[in-house]
């Protein structure tokens, strides 16, 4: 067990300082060597499975978790949660899988008995608990959003590569018909030149826009409440940040933007082959309490939000991208009917409008329910296929990360791969947040309350990851880790 000091700060034990020196010690001499290959040319075991250890084994990571057992061809060897609560459906379904409740024992008892590490955990601590995988030559699969800062995205890369570890982003839907559809329809030139994108969301649909719980109820049994607390600095536990709640917490969380734009952007990011935005600038809403004075409440992403990109083609054209979460939305096109629902039929509330030089296109989460504009373009529609379908769509996107593990590293394709694909889109989305964070950044001069980081665009120089034109902003691209926590290092 870890004790703590006098602040709530962990102080690991031996065996969980060690655990990066194991770490290091296993990736120097340890990579997964497919079985065919160890039983020589045309060989295949009988019992050729992934052995997967689930950490994060309830809620989404959970799914997950089922997920890959239903794909065949994989093993849930181990299962790992700081809430025994939330583990308590696939411990019952996985009774076989070994339980741990901290992932540091986990990969210092059991490396040599698995194969690759799902990570389903809330988002501020993704990253390490990836990283550290990947030191030890062990494939991951990670949810969306991928990491909860930019250098942690940044590292995550650069640890794929240097690790040569097969990688996959959690963000299922992109390996929908839809995104391939709209890809092959836009390089068909049915729209011309995208200049301009819009996305939305309906999210969030868990508390943003307010301050902190007060009170100090008791950690309910089951839960390590340090241990869940990770990286982020301590506070006292509250009822509501457990188990679904925390997305609405910057400590933990990334807001509706983290949370949903890896599945609506993500399918212009493949559609347009975007890369890193030049600028950002947004804007907030901002709550009024006390008698209607305006709330600042630093802890909690905001209610709703706007946030405008431009990024550069690959033709160095401008194309600008907006977002709008809390239920704002865009213009309605002129083309669409007035009875006719904007963006996807399947999700509402969702959606994505691509604009071009010569037409517009329309989609819903995931690039599902694709559509041209005015919708009398989609009859008779005759583009050939372009892009292999993945079998089994969102399902297969679990299939096809066990298949490339159990090929090896380069073997094979998936759909969300940390390097070239899924660290730009995660760096991207998170810029947006520092749009959003330097937006209510306020000092105080002279005793007035200042907001220095509005009605400004945040210039970015995408290959030292910093905003060139305002430096409290750059606060927020790499977030210190709690005391007793190891930065992420190759």
């Amino acid at each position: 067990m870890e004790e703590k000091n006098g602040k709530g700060q962990s102080n690991p034990s031996n065996s969980r300082r060690n655990f990066i020196k194991s770490a290091s010690v296993a990736a120097a001499g340890f990579y997964i060597v497919p079985r065919h290959v160890l039983g020589g040319p045309g060989f295949v075991a009988p019992s050729d499975k992934l052995l997967i250890a689930g950490v994060g084994a309830g809620g989404k990571g959970g799914d997950d978790i089922r997920k890959f057992a239903e794909a065949g061809n994989a093993e849930i060897a181990f299962l790992c949660d700081v809430d025994d609560r939330q583990a308590k459906q696939n411990r019952e379904l996985f009774p076989k899988a070994k339980y741990y409740k901290d992932w540091r024992e986990l990969y210092d008892k059991e490396s040599k008995h698995f194969d690759a590490v799902s990570v389903g955990t809330p988002d501020h601590t993704h990253a390490i608990i990836a990283f550290h995988a990947m030191k030890m030559g062990k494939h991951v699969y990670v949810q969306k959003p991928l990491t909860h800062d930019i250098h942690e995205a940044y590292m995550m890369g650069e640890a794929a590569k240097k690790y040569k570890v097969v990688t996959q982003m959690g963000d299922q839907g992109s390996s929908n018909d839809g995104i391939r559809t709209m890809k092959e329809w836009y390089e068909a030139g049915l729209i011309g030149e995208v200049h301009t994108v819009n996305c939305w969301t309906n999210r969030p649909v868990w508390p943003q826009g307010i301050k902190w719980p007060e009170g100090n109820p008791p950690v309910p049994a089951g839960l390590d409440w340090d241990l869940w607390l990770g990286t982020a600095p301590y506070r006292d536990y509250q009822d509501m940040v457990v188990p679904f709640n925390w997305r609405g917490w910057w400590d933990y969380g990334t807001g509706a933007l983290g949370d949903m734009a890896c599945h609506i952007v993500g399918p212009v990011f493949k559609v347009l082959d975007l890369g890193f935005p030049t600028e950002v600038n947004c804007s907030v809403s901002t709550p009024y309490v006390d008698n209607f004075k305006a709330g600042y409440f630093p802890d909690s992403a905001p209610l709703s939000s706007s946030v405008h990109f431009k990024y550069e083609g690959k033709k160095g054209e401008e194309i600008k991208l907006n977002w709008m979460d809390g239920g704002i939305q865009p213009e309605r096109p002129e083309e669409l009917g007035p009875n006719e629902i904007m963006g996807g039929r399947n999700d509402l509330g969702n959606g994505v409008i691509f604009e071009g030089t010569k037409g517009k296109m329309m989609c819903g989460v995931y690039g599902d329910d694709a559509r041209l504009l005015p919708t009398s373009r989609n009859e008779g529609i005759n583009v050939p296929q372009k892009y292999k379908r993945i079998p089994g769509q969102a399902n297969g996107h679990y299939k096809q990360w066990i298949d490339a593990c159990i090929a090896g590293h380069g073997q094979q394709e998936v759909d969300s791969p940390f390097v070239g694909y899924a660290v730009p889109l995660t760096q991207s989305i998170l810029m947006g947040n520092l749009a959003i964070r330097s937006f209510n950044y306020r000092e105080e001069v002279e005793g007035k309350i200042k907001y220095p980081g509005r009605g400004i665009t945040l210039q970015w120089d995408g290959k030292n990851r910093r905003v060139t034109n305002f430096e409290p902003a750059n606060q927020y691209v790499k977030l210190d880790y709690r005391e007793g926590w190891p930065e992420l290092k190759l």
